[in-house]
């Protein structure tokens, strides 16, 4: 009987089908243990954006998240009634609004992140073997192989 395997391009189609699944299973999963509560993904792309990027308008947050201009509004007041986005003057043009992370917000999204990996650490430490951990470890290595350009 002939191993489904044996055909290259069809076990690379399983193993990539698999491999969706379970990351799809693992953020799911990593998400669970900090929740970023009730954050629309909409809200949850502009605070890791202005995370990433630093402060920006909100003209310029609804052009990078393609968003039309009343739909960032509409998102941008929810995060600062949740104190997670403040508002301060542009330095060379007063009539902008520079929009960036709280304070709050930023503690919230360490919180989070301490959350994840302290799940994901006990998980690795009482769920596998040592010599399972070296086999993840060597997993992680292909993987990364496998995002990089």
């Amino acid at each position: 009987m002939e191993d489904a395997y044996e055909d290259r391009p069809l076990r690379a189609s399983a193993l990539a089908q698999e491999l969706r699944a379970l990351f799809g299973k693992m953020k799911r999963r990593l998400r669970e243990q900090a929740s970023a509560g009730d954050l629309t993904p909409s809200q949850v792309s502009v605070v890791l954006r202005l995370e990433r990027e630093g402060p920006m308008t909100a003209s310029a947050l609804a052009r990078a998240e393609g968003m039309r201009p009343q739909s960032m509004a509409s998102v941008v007041a929810a995060l600062e009634d949740l104190n997670f986005v403040s508002g301060a003057s542009h330095p060379t043009d007063g009539r902008q609004t520079l929009l960036s992370l709280t304070e709050a917000c930023r503690q919230r999204l360490q919180e989070g992140r301490a959350a994840r990996q302290d799940w994901l650490t006990r998980r690795i430490e009482t769920r596998l073997s040592p010599g399972e951990q070296d086999e993840l470890a060597s997993a992680i290595a292909l993987l990364q192989r496998l995002s990089e350009d």
